[in-house]
């Protein structure tokens, strides 16, 4: 649940409100199977960033940090999920150059539990 909730018991000119905010759980350390996977990912993705145009390559490039969890918290998750999918698309336009990268991507969502 999310958002205020607010319950107000008798009594007058109540006034103010109490927020508690509490940060996410910091996720836990990755899997030695995710890390390898990511690593597996990168390298594929150093590879193809090769053989794209230039545009192809500043696409792949934006989604790095997301990639590797340099990405800003707390979005992080979801920010891996959106570089994800953008890099299999951006690999899936190259036909069978780009399949290794979309089945590294397929490995690393089902690690994640995003598939």
């Amino acid at each position: 649940m999310s958002g205020d909730n607010v319950n107000m018991y008798g009594g007058s000119g109540n006034t103010g409100i109490q927020n508690n905010h509490f940060a996410q759980p910091a996720a836990g350390p990755a899997s030695p199977e995710l890390r390898a996977a990511v690593g597996e990912l990168l390298r594929l993705v150093g590879e193809l960033r090769e053989r794209l145009p230039p545009s192809g390559a500043r696409a792949l490039d934006d989604n790095l940090p997301a990639l590797t969890g340099q990405a800003d918290a707390p979005q992080a998750a979801q920010e891996r999920h959106r570089a994800l999918l953008a890099v299999a698309g951006i690999a899936a336009t190259v036909s069978t150059v780009g399949e290794p990268v979309v089945e590294a991507v397929r490995k690393v969502l089902g690690l994640l539990g995003a598939v």
